[in-house]
């Protein structure tokens, strides 16, 4: 898998609109029920991760969540914001994520 394929999908994924970016923003797709993908960074803090399961448990959605293996600021050259935590919103592209992420015999990136 091409680290760079992907990284580059989730920059497209924000030009477009589709990407909420950090904890508010993550929040926000989650309760609006929008969300269809959930990214944690390498460097996202277990509270974090705990805060966004509980969430998810609460309003009782089912969205793939995926820790992947590079950190903030990794994430944020690609994306033009430095982010522990995103949401992709749009069908299309976390289906297109997912399947660079299955192609990764680990399960993670």
């Amino acid at each position: 898998m091409d680290d760079t394929r992907f990284l580059s999908l989730l920059g497209l994924c924000r030009k477009a609109g589709k990407l909420s970016c950090g904890h508010d923003s993550a929040l926000e797709a989650i309760k609006a029920k929008k969300a269809r993908l959930c990214l944690f960074s390498s460097d996202s803090s277990e509270r974090l991760k705990k805060e966004i399961n509980h969430e998810l448990d609460f309003m009782r959605y089912d969205v793939p969540k995926v820790e992947l293996k590079w950190d903030m600021n990794e994430i944020g050259r690609a994306t033009g914001l430095k982010s522990a935590v995103l949401t992709v919103n749009e069908e299309g592209f976390a289906n297109s994520m997912l399947g660079y992420l299955k192609t990764d015999e680990e399960g993670t990136i």
